[in-house]
Order: C-alpha cells, then structure tokens, then sequence
C-alpha cells in the first residue's frame, strides 16, 4: 500500500479543526479519498447532543472540503494557495454518524480555473452513504 503525505504536511488545518486522519489514495489535482475516526473525545459532541452524541451535519462537509483541499494542494503549481468556501450545494445527509464510527470521505475534483474550482464528495460509514455534496471553492494566496 502507498503512504501517502501526513494531511497536516498538505493542508493547514490544525486540531481541533482538522478532520482527515489518514488519506488512503490520491490522483494529485483530481481525487482523493481518506479517513477520519471519530473517537467520541471530540470537543463537539459534549454538546451535540447531550446523551445521544452525534456529528454536525456540517462538520462532515468541512471534513469532504479538507479532502478535496488535500487532493488540490497535493498539486505542486498550487504551493502558497489556500482553497475557501466558495458555495455549498445539494448537500443531504442520509445516516447518523456516532463516536466509534469511521467516515470514509471520497473527493472528485471538477471543473477548475487558476482562481476557482468545483469539486463532489461524499461520507460513508460501513458502505453507508451519511452525506453528500458539492463543494465551489476559491483559491487565495495563503
């Protein structure tokens, strides 16, 4: 199996705000998929929801972004650019997601222009579909 670069060596997220624990392939500039593990020590399931702990529904589209993110910056004409939020679209979230669980976050990239890009992805637990979307971003200097 190849090893792929740290995400925290690609992207600059940092904890507690880095969801992509492993990343298990990569076409540089075009795809990615990865994983995240969620323990249940997170910071956001003390209050979401007291009792019944469950994922925000946008965190799991910030964990696709970060992906997307990786398989973007993996690109070596990209070095000094950060990619942000530009629009999220035709996002549905299909399955709870629970400490133990371990999301399998898959990224295409589409249609890109030097300042801006498109990109799809969705979380999986087990074969499950949890969230899908579409993800607009614009490229900054970093």
């Amino acid at each position: 199996m190849t090893a792929f670069p740290t995400p925290a060596s690609v992207i600059p997220h940092r904890a507690p705000f880095l969801f992509v624990d492993v990343v298990d392939e990569l076409v540089v500039g075009e795809r990615a998929v990865a994983r995240w593990r969620l323990t249940g020590d997170e910071w956001f399931f003390a209050g979401h929801f007291p009792g019944r702990p469950t994922l925000p529904g946008v965190l799991m589209c910030e964990a696709i972004a970060q992906v997307g993110a990786y398989a973007l910056l993996s690109d070596s004409s990209r070095v000094g650019k950060l990619p942000l939020f530009g629009g999220l679209d035709s996002a549905r979230f299909r399955r709870q997601v629970v400490p133990g669980d371990e999301l399998l976050l898959e990224v295409t990239l589409g249609r890109m222009s030097a300042r801006a890009g498109k990109g799809s992805g969705r979380a999986s637990v087990g074969g499950e579909t949890a969230c899908e979307c579409d993800l607009m971003f614009v490229l900054v200097d970093a």
